[in-house]
């Protein structure tokens, strides 16, 4: 399977000039300007600012994790026949920069992770390649601000036309994070001081840790490709027993395995620490789905890790 994989990439690639040339001189019948985005998260943004005026397609499903996905030759095919192409950067799709390169030389390609001010607000973490930027902004969701004027920004220069309706629809969308802003925060209050401690499979939830109050701890680092060893593993369960955490979280792009040796290890110590839930990280759920928007992503995961660490203490 792997050389299956690792051949389809090749190809991918090779094909990349061709494809780029059919995209120059595709039909212009089609509705909407073409967007293509990486995860859902961007996806979601694009669909509700642009409207009717957009087409997106997006890459990468529910349960995807972006950090080790490599794209397809249809994949290749899709972003050559795009009008725009948004994805996460900061190594997020750390797998398909070369492709991103190749492609925006040709068609508008935007990180919109990288509007963010890296001085000011981006967070450094531990990957496998050494220090880099956390790309997992949409955790802070007076962050993900940047990304929606940054899609308008985007829209607006391929259709000037329609450039009022994008920054409007994009100012709405950021009153909408607003409140979803405060109510995250009035949420994470629910949970007593000291029990706001959150476990996950990987280094995803610092801009959540550091815009509602929350000590996080991944047990892989920001990406995924950094692999956990038994020294990490010994590590956290040393910390979740001492501190009698009462629950861990497995996320939805991850598999469950390593959450799972890490209560394993914390049963060995003789605490017994609960899977508090599934946590959509990289991915939203199934299209349908209140999970399947990032709004109802965001709710789903606070109203998980609220339940589950308040622990006796639920009362309203």
């Amino acid at each position: 399977m792997m050389k299956f994989l690792r051949k389809l990439s090749t190809i991918a690639i090779v094909l990349l000039p061709l494809l780029l040339a059919v995209g120059c001189t595709r039909s212009q019948q089609s509705p909407g300007i073409r967007v293509v985005t990486t995860v859902g998260m961007i996806a979601d943004a694009a669909k509700f600012i642009g409207g009717e005026h957009v087409q997106v397609v997006n890459l990468m499903g529910p349960g995807i994790d972006p950090h080790l996905y490599k794209a397809s030759e249809g994949d290749v095919t899709r972003m050559a026949e795009a009008d725009l192409i948004l994805y996460g950067g900061l190594h997020l799709e750390g797998k398909m920069g070369e492709i991103f390169e190749r492609m925006a030389g040709r068609i508008p390609s935007v990180a919109v992770g990288e509007a963010v001010p890296t001085s000011e607000r981006l967070i450094v973490g531990r990957a496998s390649t050494g220090v880099q930027y956390d790309p997992h902004i949409w955790f802070d969701l007076s962050l993900w601000k940047h990304v929606a004027d940054t899609i308008a920004a985007s829209l607006a220069a391929l259709d000037s036309a329609n450039a009022v309706t994008y920054k409007a629809r994009a100012a709405a969308y950021c009153d909408s994070l607003d409140h979803l802003h405060e109510w995250t925060l009035n949420e994470a209050l629910k949970i007593p001081d000291g029990k706001r401690v959150l476990v996950t499979a990987h280094d995803a939830f610092g801009y959540f840790s550091r815009a509602y109050g929350f000590e996080v701890y991944g047990l892989q680092g920001i990406s995924t490709a950094a692999e956990a060893g038994t020294g990490d593993v010994i590590a956290l369960a040393d910390m979740i027993a001492t501190r009698r955490i009462p629950a861990i979280f497995v996320e939805s792009s991850v598999p469950p395995r390593t959450i799972e040796a890490v209560r394993a290890a914390v049963r060995a110590r003789g605490f017994e620490v609960t899977i508090g839930g599934e946590l959509y990280s990289d991915a939203l759920g199934n299209p349908g789905t209140p999970e399947g928007t990032y709004f109802g992503m965001v709710r789903h995961n606070v109203r998980t890790i609220v339940h589950s660490l308040r622990g006796n203490d639920q009362h309203e």
